[in-house]
């Protein structure tokens, strides 16, 4: 035995070298970017891109300052009353004139920075296809200070699009992302069970003749 020179190849273990084509021909043919990346990323752009239905969706429109209107502030009655239900809900969009069919229902519940007046206003609005979130009121969900109607406001502000009158009950916006965490979940777990049949390493290593 005598050590390698650096014309000869280092092999693992067992007398087996790493058969280069095999590995190449599994990262081509991966069934995990055919099966769960192809899908995953149209699922990204379905949640992502707003949908623009042509009917619109319905909302509860309604403002409700100091607990000034009952019917708008939390605990919320939903029974559909014709009086604040809007179907299809109509919104204005930046740099156009008129009302538009509404992409997404909105909720703000809150109090004014300046005054300390409580405010709650369900309403719906669209996307106007700004480039920065801090114009489009429907890409702001969350909690905390934010400007509204010239004014800030402390508290949260959400938009929902999965159902007609979404901005009733106290709700977030993340139903679609939690259903979609389910879908990829699902989409995972076949993957890996689908492509144990395929996954072959031992395919990876060929015998060495030694002479």
């Amino acid at each position: 035995m005598h050590a390698p020179t650096v014309t000869q190849r280092v092999v693992p273990a067992r007398g087996r070298r790493v058969n280069m084509a095999a590995v190449l021909k599994h990262i081509s043919g991966n069934t995990l970017a055919q099966q769960v990346l192809v899908p995953i990323t149209l699922l990204l752009l379905m949640a992502v891109i707003p949908f623009q239905m042509v009917h619109g969706i319905d909302c509860f429109k309604c403002v409700s300052m100091n607990g000034a209107n009952k019917a708008c502030d939390d605990p919320f009655h939903n029974n559909y009353s014709a009086a604040i239900l809007e179907s299809p809900c109509m919104g204005g969009r930046k740099g156009r004139d008129g009302l538009f069919p509404a992409t997404s229902c909105i909720k703000i519940a809150g109090y004014y920075d300046d005054t300390g007046e409580t405010i709650t206003v369900r309403g719906c609005a669209l996307d106007s296809g700004t480039l920065t979130t801090d114009t489009e009121i429907i890409r702001m969900s969350h909690c905390g200070r934010f400007y509204y109607d010239d004014r800030y406001v402390h508290g949260c502000l959400q938009s929902c699009n999965d159902a007609d009158a979404c901005n009733g009950a106290p709700r977030g916006s993340s139903t679609p992302w939690l259903i979609l965490l389910a879908v990829i979940g699902s989409l995972l777990g076949s993957s890996s069970s689908s492509s144990s049949a395929t996954l072959q390493p031992s395919r990876w290593f060929e015998p060495v003749n030694d002479s």
